[in-house]
């Protein structure tokens, strides 16, 4: 009968387990001198990353909900200025018209996106902002194990 691979031995479990043994055994792994430390840090990346998940939820549905107003605004005035449009009489009236309602529609487009573009950049500099101060936290705390560690 075929089995695995065999040793010279004849046993493969025992050479295998025996190989990860010496390996394990020659590595030189740092111990954690405090597991409450280490306990508490990954404790406050996972608090940390909620704050920011959250900031970043709220900012988008902060942006959503000035979209949906821009968007109703919009069609308000939409509404209006076609009926302006058609109470004009003279086709040069209405050329006249529909150019400053286009150039009217244009500056306030640009300036949606600027808000929008505004909201969504702060949103996301407060929970980057979160992110790089724990960041930075971890880095102190790495350190003080490090040195603790000697």
């Amino acid at each position: 009968m075929a089995s695995g691979p065999q040793s010279k031995s004849g046993d493969t479990t025992s050479a295998l387990g025996a190989d990860f043994s010496k390996f394990f055994a020659d590595m030189k792994l740092p111990a954690l001198p405090d597991m409450e430390m280490f306990v508490a840090a990954s404790r406050k990346n996972i608090e940390t990353l909620s704050a920011a998940n959250r900031v970043a939820l709220e900012g988008a549905q902060a942006v959503a909900r000035r979209h949906m107003e821009i968007v109703q605004s919009s069609m308000a005035e939409m509404s209006d200025a076609m009926k302006a449009l058609a109470a004009t009489d003279t086709p040069q009236a209405k050329a006249a018209r529909q150019a400053e309602l286009l150039k009217q529609a244009y500056q306030r487009a640009v300036t949606h996106m600027k808000e929008l573009s505004d909201l969504i950049q702060q949103s996301n500099a407060e929970a980057l902002g979160l992110l790089n101060k724990r960041f930075a936290e971890a880095m102190d705390e790495m350190k003080a194990l490090a040195e603790k560690a000697k």
